[in-house]
């Protein structure tokens, strides 16, 4: 069987991958130049089940109400004229209560688990290389008050099976003394020690290029302009160099998801999230942090990754542009500074900003669509690095009329 996958992100080569490993012939079509030029970039780099929280939460909305007028938040609203954000913020809100993000993160974390399982084995199968490196993950708390909330709040990672240790401030540059610098500043910490990072980049372009090795047909620098299809059944798509049919079609297209699907009648409830990083070179190997982590209450993640610090924050609800200038980037720079002093060069930043494609539950849609050929695996917000691999053999199960091996809880379409 014939089976196009539309996008060559990190979801969209992941499922490649497991078509292909079932015995698919795979085609990809990406608007961009090669795999993961968009939100697999330059992304957090985090492979983190202790952080599945959802975003939608009690304190969302002081959040963003609060960033029409500070700078610091790390949530920011930005209001624009445009019926699709305004729907989409309407939906988000109405997750933003206890029991719905109580709900959302036990779903998240157990597809975490569930997708870290996957990317080991992909890793195994494959032997990609893509500065991955496992050991835990550190959470850190700057005042006594959030550490004490946190360390409550991580029950209900640990009630889904995420192993979360709490670390006093003692403890911390024990685990990780790039860390020490910043000892006077942290109350307290939470560690998961399951938990890794990696370059996502490094990850998905590796594994394209295995994906064509395995007889995978790549279409880079090709824009997806609409469906064919009648009532039921999409016959092909039609792209910037020409048509391209299949017998099955997957949409992996993050953010342009939703646009795509409109004209068939899939309402898909994905809005764009902006996130910023920098990457830095590491000058001092020693001092540097040798395990990733974030600043909670300043929603920093930072990861090393080989001989560079990526440093991400922010999630700005603004729309689609990625535009950004230097100024965007020096808050998290003097952040950065702050905790771990000059084992960077700041003087050779890397500045990107990416588009995360959220759904209000910060769930994705893994699913057959209501047409019968059209499938779709998109909507990953922050952690398609971390869902990738589960949510690709997920949707490989269900095309080939398998149960899947993870349940499909808040995964359907229909309930989106």
């Amino acid at each position: 069987m014939t089976i196009v996958v539309l996008g060559a992100g990190v979801v969209g080569v992941t499922t490649a991958y497991k078509l292909l490993r079932d015995g698919h012939d795979v085609t990809v079509i990406d608007r961009a130049e090669g795999p993961a030029l968009f939100a697999s970039y330059a992304n957090a780099g985090l492979v983190a089940p202790g952080h599945a929280y959802a975003w939608a939460s009690p304190l969302a909305p002081g959040l963003m109400l609060r960033s029409l007028w500070r700078r610091d938040q790390a949530i920011r609203f930005r209001p624009a004229v445009s019926l699709r954000q305004w729907t989409w913020l309407a939906a988000f809100l109405k997750q933003c209560n206890a029991e719905s993000a109580r709900r959302n993160t036990e779903i998240k974390a157990r597809l975490c688990r569930y997708s870290q399982q996957q990317l080991a084995i992909v890793t195994a199968e494959t032997g990609v290389a893509y500065d991955g490196r496992k050991g835990g993950l550190i959470y850190f708390y700057r005042s006594p008050q959030a550490f004490a909330a946190a360390a409550e709040k991580c029950e209900i990672l640990r009630r889904q099976g995420i192993t979360v240790e709490t670390l006093q401030p003692h403890e911390i540059a024990e685990r990780d003394p790039g860390l020490a610098p910043a000892a006077g500043q942290i109350a307290g910490a939470l560690f998961a020690p399951t938990d890794e990072s990696g370059d996502a980049h490094l990850f998905t372009r590796a594994l394209a290029e295995h994906c064509a090795e395995l007889g995978a047909t790549f279409h880079y620098g090709v824009e997806v302009k609409a469906f064919a299809h009648n009532s039921d059944r999409v016959s092909g798509v039609e792209t910037s160099a020409g048509p391209i049919s299949g017998d099955q079609f997957v949409l992996c297209c993050g953010v342009h998801s939703a646009a795509l699907a409109a004209p068939l009648g899939l309402r898909l409830p994905i809005y764009p999230v902006k996130g910023y990083s920098v990457t830095l070179p590491i000058t001092d190997a020693q001092r540097a942090p040798q395990l990733g982590g974030v600043d909670e209450e300043n929603l920093l993640a930072y990861c090393p990754m080989g001989e560079r610090l990526r440093l991400t924050a922010t999630a700005e609800i603004a729309g689609y542009s990625t535009a950004h200038k230097p100024g965007d980037f020096r808050a998290m720079l003097n952040r950065a500074q702050a905790l771990f002093g000059a084992c960077v060069d700041y003087t050779r930043p890397e500045y990107w900003a990416g588009l995360r494609p959220m759904t209000p539950s910060g769930i994705p849609i893994v699913d057959r669509s209501p047409l019968e050929n059209l499938w779709l695996n998109t909507g990953h917000g922050h952690m398609g690095w971390t869902m990738a691999n589960g949510c690709a053999q997920i949707l490989t199960d269900l095309i080939g009329q398998r149960a899947p091996q993870h349940a499909t809880e808040g995964l359907r379409y229909e309930h989106v």
